[in-house]
């Protein structure tokens, strides 16, 4: 007897290939920043949603932290308001804080989490604000050695992550919008969305931190060369931390961050490809670059994927 050839062969070994990472990441913790191109482009944005969801259905706690650089600058352009950057970050007045929090919390997150619901009751969306998730403190840009007032622009500097933990617990998606509250509980801050996700995964003991950007990863020697880095340690990313264009300094930073502070992997991926984060998750080749902890005292860094450029535009304090 001859047997039979099955068309759907290739798929069962696709799914014997993800095996390993389930098993690895099965529990996890993992934080996604959601940005760039792919929260612009509809197909892009499905697939993301399709992407987080099976994350959850496979067994891992997927937690969505997600800026509006492009959202917010349309609607301060429809409402004759500038927009200014400096050092990569958006300068933030008090009329355009307000854009901010209805654009982030009023519509991207609202998108966002429909989007995700339109596969079962699972996301639910919520600001650093609430249950002061996030606390800030006001930030300065260094231009030139010298200080410069940014508005209502914050750095991180406290995390209570229970209400997220809560959710977790509870089988749902959080979708995180990147604000939070100052620690006098006088003011409200635009925070850099991949400083606030590394915050969070950090403060979560999160397995990955995966960021979603408009680039491949990290490059070697851009612009001479379009090799790309596909794994480097904390200190070898440290190193090349001043050497890098504004726009990818926050995504490496935290990065840097989220390894240093407990979380096992980072990972930068171009969201411009679909199905990004189950390539790199779930396959042994992998899309992105990852730094891992540098080697010592502590858990092994873990393998699952990498491999890519990455370059530089300029990035939203959302």
């Amino acid at each position: 007897m001859t047997t039979r050839r099955h068309t759907a062969q290739p798929k069962a070994q696709t799914l014997i290939e993800a095996l390993p990472w389930l098993t690895r990441h099965h529990g996890k913790t993992v934080v996604i920043k959601f940005g760039g191109n792919a929260m612009v482009d509809d197909e892009l944005k499905a697939a993301f949603a399709q992407d987080v969801v099976f994350l959850r259905h496979a067994g891992l706690r997927p937690v969505v932290v997600h800026g509006g650089g492009p959202q917010i600058s349309a609607q301060l352009d429809r409402l004759g308001l500038e927009t200014e950057f400096r050092a990569g970050l958006r300068v933030t007045s008090l009329e355009t804080m307000d854009v901010v929090r209805m654009v982030l919390a009023g519509q991207v997150q609202r998108e966002l989490v429909g989007l995700l619901n339109r596969h079962g009751p699972l996301a639910v969306g919520m600001t650093g604000e609430d249950a002061h998730t996030m606390t800030a403190t006001k930030r300065y840009a260094d231009i030139d050695g010298e200080p410069v007032d940014l508005g209502r622009v914050g750095d991180i500097v406290g995390v209570e992550a229970g209400a997220v933990r809560a959710l977790l617990d509870d089988g749902r998606i959080p979708v995180v919008s990147s604000i939070a509250r100052s620690t006098d509980d006088e003011h409200v801050y635009n925070i850099n969305a991949d400083t606030a996700a590394a915050a969070l995964a950090a403060a979560l003991g999160a397995e990955t931190l995966v960021v979603l950007t408009d680039v491949e990863g990290l490059y070697a020697d851009w612009p001479a060369s379009d090799d790309v880095i596909s794994e480097l340690t904390a200190s070898e990313l440290e190193k090349l931390l001043p050497d890098l264009a504004s726009g990818m300094v926050p995504k490496m930073e935290g990065c840097l961050h989220a390894v240093r502070n407990g979380v096992r992997t980072a990972r930068v991926l171009d969201g411009r490809v679909q199905h990004a984060l189950l390539l790199e998750i779930f396959t042994d080749e992998g899309i992105g670059t990852m730094v891992v902890p540098d080697p010592g005292p502590g858990p092994d860094s873990a393998p699952g994927g990498s491999a890519a450029p990455g370059a530089t535009h300029e990035e939203e304090t959302a």
